[in-house]
């Protein structure tokens, strides 16, 4: 079964050749969002919990990450995908002219697992104009500015 994904098409520059003319470039497009309390709400319907026992297990999840990430371990989540610390920082000429000062910033690196990154493989492609696209072109295409291209 194959899933559409919206994209657009900007123009972006090549920041290093601020020179050369911009080319464009696809963008996905959301669609909408799941938030929390719907999860819960679909995970309840597919399951013999209920939604009190959803929440209680997905509020279990985040904070043992949260521990787990705070003590530097890797966190995996099976078909999910896994989360672990990153760091940002400054470099130093030698290892023994590296400060603690000189990190810029902690984050969240997250890497899908096998059960996401399935869905790239049938995924489709529909092109849509964003607002922003409709007031700089003039024309457009037949279809309204719509071309599906499944991949897969």
């Amino acid at each position: 079964m194959a899933t559409s994904m919206n994209y657009s098409v900007v123009a972006r520059k090549n920041p290093s050749k601020k020179s050369e003319p911009a080319k464009y470039y696809a963008l996905a497009q959301a669609s909408g969002e799941l938030d929390f309390d719907e999860m819960c709400e679909a995970i309840t319907g597919r399951t013999t919990c209920t939604e009190t026992d959803v929440r209680a297990a997905l509020a279990g999840i985040i904070y043992e990450a949260k521990r787990a990430l705070k003590a530097g371990r890797i966190v995996r989540l099976g078909d999910l995908g896994s989360l672990q610390m990153g760091l940002s920082s400054e470099g130093a000429e030698k290892a023994e002219d590296f400060t603690l000062s000189m990190i810029k910033k902690s984050r969240i690196n997250f890497r899908p697992g096998k059960g996401l990154t399935d869905i790239t493989k049938t995924m489709a492609y529909t092109r849509v104009v964003t607002r922003s696209m409709q007031s700089s072109e003039s024309g457009g295409s037949a279809d309204g500015g719509i071309e599906e291209n499944p991949l897969g």
